[in-house]
């Protein structure tokens, strides 16, 4: 409505409101029917809300009981996942987006994207986004579905590795909205290498350059999800008032053979040299963390055009697993906006960081269990990984994190969709 207004005014300075008038007119008619309708099906709650008819069997199980943790549904639940026309049912091809999003007004219908902010707060707080993506496009969709705003960014970097329907598909989604491009530079990822981390650097750089007003940068990969709604993840960067929200801490001793020891690509795969490292750069500690963060506009500054930074890039291309140091580092490095201060008091471990929440199969132990982290999984472990099942909802609802980490279709999609139906319900229920 401002928009109209400001535009109306500028016409009459211009000697052009006689003719446009009708057009401005029409747009404000739209506007009240746009609103009234929003109104209206916010009070039926139908058209946003996620039900049976998006394609997901939902009369099939109560998410409200599997998010209370009732042990009765979530058995069923556990049944219902081995059963062949379940599992037929829930699949959806890449062949599907390929096709669906020749069509992207009717595509975003049916898949229920939210198209317009949900309140001034969230318009006027912008994020920025990276989703680094190599299979499983019907993960990638929802988890785009359940963040998609259209005052975000969002870059996507599909591996140059992937299958030619993923690219092909994740192309076509975001080529579906003008906030959500692929990134210009893809790289082909190894695992535990440099390129892993060039893949994030290079949506950064293209997210920095293409809009000047998000306040904070997030990373993700195709099996995250979201925990919070838009407005619960911008009032948590609210009140974190410039600072950066990620693991950095001085780590155990065994993890530094990741960085003290040369590593190169041997048939396609990062091996350890007997080769010495120099040091760091700078005399810089290295600090441990992982691959996911929440930083500001002004750290991502910083690595893109600070000399240090970009050294200390270059001294971790040749290390092992470096995005498990790199951004950890940075956060350490006096004057980096948003960063603490090297010390050891100000350790930060994943736990109490908001990027991410991840279930690691050592630290899990039953409730009341000595050393132990956080409760059992209750889906399967995939590289010590937690891929989580319906029964872990009731524990990560409650917990303080943006994000979690893995969800799979192919192993829990209930864990999912209902997972989405939360949020989606939340985010229309909340009062803005």
């Amino acid at each position: 409505m401002a928009y109209i207004r400001r535009t109306l005014y500028s016409l009459h300075l211009c000697g052009l409101i006689s003719t446009v008038i009708p057009v401005m007119v029409w747009l404000l008619l739209m506007h009240n029917v746009s609103e009234m309708s929003w109104n209206a099906s916010k009070r039926s709650s139908n058209w946003l809300e996620y039900t049976a008819a998006d394609g997901s069997p939902e009369d099939d199980f109560k998410c409200s009981a599997i998010l209370e943790g009732d042990t009765e549904t979530l058995q069923k639940a556990k049944l219902l996942l081995i059963t062949k026309d379940f599992k037929r049912s829930v699949q959806i091809p890449d062949e599907y987006y390929i096709h669906a999003t020749q069509d992207c007004r009717m595509f975003k219908l049916r898949r229920k994207y939210l198209t317009f902010p949900l309140s001034q707060e969230e318009e006027d707080f912008p994020l920025a986004f990276s989703i680094v993506v190599h299979h499983k496009v019907q993960n990638f969709e929802r988890l785009l579905r359940a963040i998609y705003v259209p005052q975000n960014v969002y870059c996507i970097h599909v591996d140059k590795k992937a299958e030619a329907s993923v690219h092909a598909a994740v192309s076509g989604i975001s080529s579906c909205f003008d906030n959500v491009f692929m990134v210009s530079q893809p790289v082909s990822v190894v695992y535990a290498g440099w390129s892993r981390v060039e893949a994030d650097l290079n949506c950064m750089a293209d997210l920095y350059n293409v809009s000047t007003t998000w306040k904070y940068f997030i990373n993700l990969c195709g099996q995250d999800f979201p925990l919070k709604t838009n407005l619960e993840i911008v009032r948590s960067l609210q009140a974190l008032k410039g600072r950066n929200s990620l693991e950095s801490d001085h780590g155990p001793d065994w993890k530094k053979r990741r960085w003290q020891k040369v590593h190169e690509i041997v048939d396609g795969k990062l091996k350890a040299t007997e080769q010495a490292k120099d040091p760091p750069p700078f005399n810089l500690p290295i600090f441990t963390g992982n691959a996911y963060i929440v930083v500001s506009r002004g750290y991502v500054n910083r690595v893109l055009e600070d000399n240090h930074v970009q050294e200390l890039m270059k001294w971790f291309e040749d290390t092992y697993s470096p995005d498990e140091f790199l951004w950890a580092t940075i956060q350490r490095i006096p004057n980096v906006p948003g960063s603490v201060w090297p010390n050891a008091k100000y350790d930060m471990t994943d736990v109490n960081a908001i990027a991410r929440v991840v279930k690691w199969e050592p630290d899990e132990g039953s409730e009341g269990q000595l050393g132990a982290v956080y409760p059992m999984c209750h889906g399967k472990h995939v590289r010590q990984i937690c891929i989580y099942g319906a029964g872990d909802l009731k524990w990560l609802i409650e917990q303080h994190h943006l994000f979690a980490n893995k969800f799979d279709v192919d192993i829990d999609v209930i864990a999912i969709q209902c997972l989405e139906k939360y949020l989606r319900n939340k985010a229309l229920a909340e009062e803005h």
